[in-house]
C-alpha cells in the first residue's frame, strides 16, 4: 500500500478551512513545532515526497497547509483520502500564551480548539537543545483543550545514544509527559513508530 499526498489548500482564517467536500470528513493530523524544529522535513520524510516546503529561513509558513493522503493500490488511487495532514505555522519567536504570531487567534486557535476532524496533534521538540518554554506552553494548551497528542523528538541522529537518552529524559520531565518518540528525518529512525500512532487514528 502507498499513500499519495495531494495538496488541498492553505488557510489563513477559520473561514478558509477545507470543507467536508474536500476532506470527506476524514481524520486530520496536525503537525506543530518551533520554526526551526524540522517540521517540514519530518512531514516530507513521512510522505516520501517534498510536499511541505523546507525553508532556510525559520517562520516562513504563515498559513495552515492541508494535504490529503490517498491510498494507492494496484496502480489506482482511491477517491476518498485515508487521512488529512495539517502543517501549522511554527511558533519559535513568540510566546504561545499571547499568540504564536499576530495571526494566531484568527485561525490557529480556532483550528486547535474547534476543529471536529482534528484527531491527533504531533508536537515536535528538538532533542539537541534544552527544553523550551514555548513547547511546554503548547503541550499544556493541548491538555487543556483535551486534544490527543504525541510528542516527537526531532534530529535524534545528531546525538550519541547516551546523550539522546539523557536529553529525552530531561524533555519528558520538563514538559511533564510520559513519552517522546525520537525520530530522524535523515535516517528514518522512529518513523515506523510515528506512523503507527498516525494510522491508529485513521481507522
Amino acid at each position: 500500500m502507498r499513500l499519495n499526498p495531494v495538496f488541498l489548500l492553505s488557510a489563513t482564517s477559520a473561514a478558509h478551512f477545507p470543507t467536508e467536500s474536500k476532506t470527506f470528513g476524514r481524520p486530520e493530523v496536525a503537525f506543530l513545532g518551533r520554526s526551526n524544529v524540522g517540521k517540514s522535513s519530518l512531514i516530507n520524510a513521512l510522505l516520501g515526497s517534498k510536499e511541505a516546503r523546507v525553508s532556510s529561513t525559520p517562520g516562513r509558513t504563515r498559513a495552515i497547509n492541508f494535504f490529503a493522503l490517498h491510498e494507492v493500490t494496484g496502480g489506482r488511487q482511491k477517491a476518498v483520502p485515508s487521512i488529512i495532514f495539517a502543517d501549522l505555522p511554527g511558533y519559535g519567536y513568540a510566546k504561545i500564551s499571547k499568540s504564536i504570531s499576530a495571526e494566531w487567534p484568527k485561525f490557529i486557535e480556532p483550528y486547535l480548539a474547534e476543529r471536529e476532524n482534528l484527531a491527533l496533534c504531533v508536537c515536535l521538540v528538538d532533542t539537541n537543545i534544552p527544553p523550551q518554554a514555548s513547547d511546554s506552553q503548547l503541550i499544556h494548551y493541548l491538555k487543556e483543550m483535551q486534544r490527543p497528542f504525541v510528542v516527537v523528538g526531532t534530529k535524534a541522529d545528531r546525538l550519541s545514544k547516551n546523550v539522546l537518552g539523557k536529553n529525552l529524559a530531561t524533555l519528558r520531565q520538563e514538559h511533564e509527559i510520559d513519552e517522546i518518540i525520537p525520530v530522524s528525518s535523515k535516517t528514518g529512525a522512529g518513523m515506523p513508530v510515528l506512523w503507527e500512532r498516525i494510522q491508529a487514528v485513521a481507522t
